[in-house]
């Protein structure tokens, strides 16, 4: 009988998970929004006049923000004001973001004043995509900070349990989100006509991730009483201070991991902006529904393999050696996308490096954030993830922005794009050779710091090599 009372909620395995699907649903909603554009890169160039530079812009507008300093500002939320607070704030953020983006793309916009005007400035950039991206610069802010609160929660709920399984879960429900909205997308486009469409969906999808967050919360406090937290910040005993982030400052294996992490993944999210485009190109101008068919099955690939990762980890640890291997099989497949691919046309090898591409999606990710609480103290954890977000966000916010300038000058001179153009066609035949060359060079230095940080493990025993399960 005392055992049962002296029992938390989070010691029941079903409380627990199901406190993790109430928070992966936020995130697999989120994560459908952000790339519901992505398989429609021809057909936004096409109906809104979207050049390569201009949905560059629009795809780095989502981590302006927060490179500009929200992100620090999201950790000092998430560790004084605490989970429950951090993640409905990042859930409304989403939602209200993508409200604007969906406006910005319907045809209701076009000829307003509102559009007029944005027109009359920044002559650059579409008026539909200078506030689309300020809609998206929203939906960024509380997507990310959505991130770093759903992990910390998954720290608190599952510390000494599954730990990594459960955050391997979680990113593989966000994975299975970018396999079904590059399945669904370009099919809503095409039924209703207008890419507003898919936008409109998904925006649905993100006011039903905000209430499935709401019930969380209930459950999370209950928690606390149980736990005996009552500053609602449910982190710990000792109270969070600013001067505590020097502890994360002056690390270097944070450093380490945090380079490695936006090295990583600047090779990873500002692809799958051009990923459908690119096999596009490279396949003989298949449709963009053959071709976001084809690169759907890159997160699926990650979804399929993470659990069982993270539950390796759990058991048998290897992490850094992961980080390795992950990094790797990433500059390999640009490679094979940069010479392999424009030379034989194979779907074939699309589809087999794809995969290949989604299990190097898995290792990384499941080993990474996992190994955070090893190296940073739990009072400072969720400023910790916040960070390294931060640092990662000047990766993927810069990226496209260069992905999409480097796409349109090494094409300026293409004759098979200039007559395409002059044609009116719909389908651009651009050459991505150069573009891939610069994500491979990403690889190359992920796996030069994955290799640095397994030597610093081993130096000083942060036990990234060590299982989770204590």
């Amino acid at each position: 009988m005392t055992q049962q009372i002296q029992q938390k909620l989070n010691d029941s395995k079903a409380m627990r998970w199901t406190a993790l699907v109430l928070v992966a649903s936020m995130m697999f909603f989120g994560y459908m929004f952000v790339d519901v554009m992505s398989p429609l890169q021809s057909l936004i160039e096409q109906e809104k006049g979207w050049n390569p530079e201009s949905f560059g812009t629009y795809a780095a507008s989502e981590y302006i923000l927060n490179v500009f300093g929200f992100l620090i500002i999201a950790g000092f939320i998430l560790d004084k004001c605490g989970i429950r607070f951090t993640g409905e704030l990042s859930a409304s953020m989403m939602f209200v973001g993508a409200c604007i983006k969906y406006y910005a793309v319907s045809d209701s916009f076009e000829g307003t004043a509102l559009a007029q005007w944005l027109d009359s400035w920044w002559v650059e950039l579409p008026s539909s995509a200078k506030l689309a991206s300020l809609g998206f610069m929203i939906f960024g802010c509380g997507c990310e900070m959505a991130g770093t609160t759903v992990s910390k929660a998954i720290a608190k709920w599952f510390k000494g349990k599954e730990m990594a399984l459960a955050m391997g879960l979680e990113m593989a429900i966000a994975r299975v989100g970018v396999f079904a909205i590059f399945s669904i997308s370009p099919i809503i486009a095409e039924k209703l006509g207008s890419v507003s469409g898919s936008v409109g969906f998904c925006t649905t999808l993100l006011f039903i991730g905000l209430i499935a967050f709401t019930v969380f919360t209930f459950m999370d406090k209950k928690l606390d009483r149980q736990m005996g937290i009552t500053n609602g910040a449910g982190d710990g005993e000792e109270e969070f201070k600013a001067s505590d982030l020097t502890k994360i400052l002056t690390s270097k294996i944070f450093w380490v991991v945090a380079l490695l992490c936006v090295l990583y993944y600047s090779a990873i999210f500002p692809f799958q902006r051009y990923g459908a485009n690119m096999l596009q190109c490279n396949l003989d101008g298949i449709s963009p529904s053959d071709a976001s068919n084809i690169f759907r099955w890159f997160p699926i690939g990650a979804a399929a393999i993470t659990p069982f990762l993270g539950s390796f980890l759990d058991h048998k640890g290897k992490g850094a050696t992961m980080l390795m291997l992950g990094s790797l099989l990433l500059l390999g497949c640009h490679l094979v996308f940069a010479f392999v691919l424009p030379a034989t046309h194979s779907h074939i090898i699309a589809y087999s490096t794809i995969v290949l591409l989604g299990i190097s999606f898995a290792l990384v990710p499941a080993a990474l954030w996992p190994s955070v609480p090893k190296i940073i103290d739990e009072k400072v954890l969720g400023s910790a993830y916040c960070l390294i977000f931060w640092v990662q966000n000047f990766g993927l916010c810069f990226v496209p922005l260069l992905i999409g300038s480097v796409l349109a000058s090494s094409n300026a001179d293409n004759p098979a794009v200039i007559a395409a153009k002059e044609a009116g066609a719909e389908f651009i035949p651009y050459d991505y050779t150069l573009p891939l060359i610069i994500f491979a060079c990403f690889g190359v230095a992920a796996l030069l710091l994955a290799m640095y940080l397994k030597l610093i493990d081993k130096k000083n025993g942060y036990g990234l090599e060590k299982p989770n399960i204590v």
